[in-house]
């Protein structure tokens, strides 16, 4: 076993601009990841805190070590965790959540409940969007009176993020803009003060690893409602558009695609509409 690295003794020099154009080529091939000039110190810190924990002294070596065939996808995966997981919370971009239940309240008022929604969160992280959009879904066939079922999908790379979606407990934080009234009826206080979802909730929403590169292999059709925010900046234009592109082939006619403000705000698609709303980012795909 080849010996591990003493940090204490040695701390590993800057990387260089080869080993840099190295590791952009490698996010990039792999995930799509964009990490310009401005976000080399960004990677750099992550590497090195993964290098530390792993024992690891220089970038070419653990280089070797994350594309070491089926042995490095483990490591692949853990790094992914690190440069993907980002802090966020419940109800993150109001304007947005106005505009889903806006449009879920006005399509219930239009249709009734034909059959169950089915609503996706794409790059959920931790899960707060996509419990968000649940609840946003929920409190507008309660408000209606209506018992209708739905369901949301968070998909994400990470599948430290997508544990955390799973064990859906939360620091008070996240939830500082959740109404008092939503936080009672959809959480229960737990240990350490966080916040548990409530089973109810949870049962509405699952989870599934998902790489948005391999957006055309993915299972999800005839949705109702698509989420995509705070994902595509991390994407090269051309890439962002192929995303959404993808996107909108999932969404089934008269179906919400809402995208982050600024995101890709050039983008257009001959069978979507954009939302009459300043606030947001938004589409509704046209009914054929």
């Amino acid at each position: 076993m080849q010996p591990q690295f003493d940090w204490s003794l040695e701390p590993p020099v800057d990387m260089s601009l080869t080993e840099f154009r190295d590791w952009q080529m490698l996010l990039e091939e792999r995930s799509g990841m964009v990490v310009n000039e401005g976000r080399r110190a960004f990677l750099q810190t992550n590497l090195r805190a993964r290098m530390r924990e792993v024992g690891v002294g220089d970038y070419a070596s653990y280089y070797r070590r994350v594309t070491d065939g089926p042995r490095g996808a483990v490591e692949w995966s853990t790094l992914m965790d690190r440069l993907t997981v980002q802090e966020t919370c419940f109800f993150r971009h109001p304007p947005s959540f106005f505009a889903l239940e806006t449009y879920l309240a006005g399509r219930l008022a239009r249709e009734g409940m034909r059959r169950p929604w089915s609503l996706w969160s794409v790059g959920c992280s931790s899960g707060e969007e996509t419990y968000s959009m649940a609840m946003s879904a929920a409190e507008v066939l309660r408000e209606a009176s209506v018992s209708g079922g739905f369901g949301v999908t968070g998909t994400d790379i990470s599948l430290s993020a997508l544990g955390k979606c799973r064990e859906a407990a939360y620091a008070s934080r996240r939830l500082e803009q959740v109404p008092i009234e939503r936080r009672e009826r959809y959480f229960q206080s737990v240990a350490d003060s966080r916040f548990q979802v409530t089973a109810t909730l949870a049962s509405r929403v699952c989870f599934a690893k998902l790489n948005v590169l391999d957006l055309a292999d993915a299972p999800m059709s005839g949705l109702d409602v698509i989420f995509c925010q705070n994902l595509l900046i991390y994407f090269r234009r051309w890439r962002r558009r192929e995303i959404l592109n993808r996107l909108a082939e999932r969404l089934a006619p008269g179906g919400l695609l809402l995208i982050g403000v600024g995101e890709m705000a050039t983008w257009q698609h001959p069978d979507l509409t954009p939302l009459d709303d300043d606030r947001v980012l938004a589409f509704i795909r046209k009914k054929q």
